[in-house]
């Protein structure tokens, strides 16, 4: 009786983990791992420092960067230019990407790409010199270059609330009416 149980619970204990160890296959190996943490704290320190030459300095130079206003940027000069731009307005402060699960996944076999996703968080200075801050989601393709390790596609977008927020700071305010009491001619 006690040989049946104990063979039904073993049964049972390596058919849930069969599932998790095919999950965990296509995740890269722990140093990988840390390259690429390492790679999106590049992007964090680049971000907080409003510098669009250090942070395109982590893409390939065929680089696709789908912005969360727009479409697609491709190449590091138009990204460069791009984040030129949002520096001349947004100034960015405590960015933070996180790696889901903190594990990048393999693509293919070769060990020469992989993909991740996460969530970022900021805080940026409004027109007023309030502080906004908002959030969002990424994405990216990630290859090896030699030693390196470069976003080859970077894509994201902002939640709902983050751009509510931005929209209200950044709008345009209308003119002001005059008053029907204010023309001189009408006292």
């Amino acid at each position: 009786m006690r040989t049946g149980l104990l063979g039904a619970l073993v049964g049972l204990v390596i058919s849930f983990a069969l599932p998790i160890y095919a999950q965990q296959k296509d995740v890269a190996d722990p140093q990988t791992t840390q390259k690429i943490l390492a790679l999106m704290k590049a992007v964090n320190d680049a971000q907080n420092n409003n510098d669009p030459a250090a942070r395109v300095a982590l893409y390939t130079r065929d680089a696709v960067f789908v912005t969360p206003d727009g479409g697609p940027i491709i190449g590091r000069q138009a990204i460069q230019k791009w984040f030129t731009d949002v520096y001349q307005w947004w100034h960015p402060k405590n960015s933070i990407h996180k790696v889901d699960g903190n594990a990048p996944h393999l693509i293919g076999t070769a060990g020469k790409e992989l993909w991740a996703t996460g969530e970022w968080s900021e805080t940026g200075q409004g027109k007023a010199g309030e502080l906004i801050p908002i959030k969002g989601y990424w994405l990216c393709i990630y290859v090896r270059e030699g030693d390196d390790w470069k976003i080859r596609v970077m894509g994201g977008n902002a939640t709902p609330d983050s751009v509510i927020l931005i929209n209200k700071s950044f709008a345009t305010q209308p003119a002001a009416t005059p008053s029907p009491t204010a023309n001189p001619g009408t006292q």
